[in-house]
């Protein structure tokens, strides 16, 4: 599934309507949404954030998912491995945990040599449009680095 697809019906596709990704509808909707939840809503919505945040700041992760983001099928180990410069160790693991927490599907096939693919589940899917609007960033900004 190419990258069109991944972002269709969704307000990436045309790219954000302002430098900061965000209108002021969409604010203001997120706002509102926001208000409308109850205190244990709110605060299981912020727990969710905060599990997520953890999940995609440990380390390659987000390169990880970059990768399935822009690919336009599943991805084998082999691929992943080609493509990011992390350890076999290292990748099995993330890969392991995103797996385990249900943002890929793994599918081994009974094959000689053995063969895996890993594909996004719609939950990773959902994450990819703001790859897309790192993306516009990076085409917009960089960050300031101090010597």
């Amino acid at each position: 599934m190419g990258l069109s697809r991944r972002l269709a019906g969704h307000k990436l596709q045309g790219w954000p309507s302002t430098p900061r990704g965000m209108d002021t509808q969409d604010r203001e909707r997120a706002l509102e949404r926001r208000a409308s939840l109850s205190a244990a809503e709110r605060d299981r919505v912020e727990q969710r954030v905060s599990s997520l945040l953890d999940l995609l700041g440990k380390a390659h992760t987000m390169a990880l998912l970059r990768e399935f983001a822009f690919a336009d099928g599943p991805l084998r180990f082999s691929d992943i491995e080609s493509r990011l410069d992390i350890s076999p160790n290292t990748l099995s693991q993330r890969l392991s945990e995103l797996v385990d927490r249900g943002l890929l599907d793994r599918q081994s096939y009974d094959e000689m040599p053995p063969r895996v693919e890993y594909r996004p589940t719609d939950r990773a899917e959902a994450l990819f449009p703001a790859f897309g609007h790192f993306h516009q960033w990076a085409m917009e900004y960089e960050l300031d680095y101090e010597n």
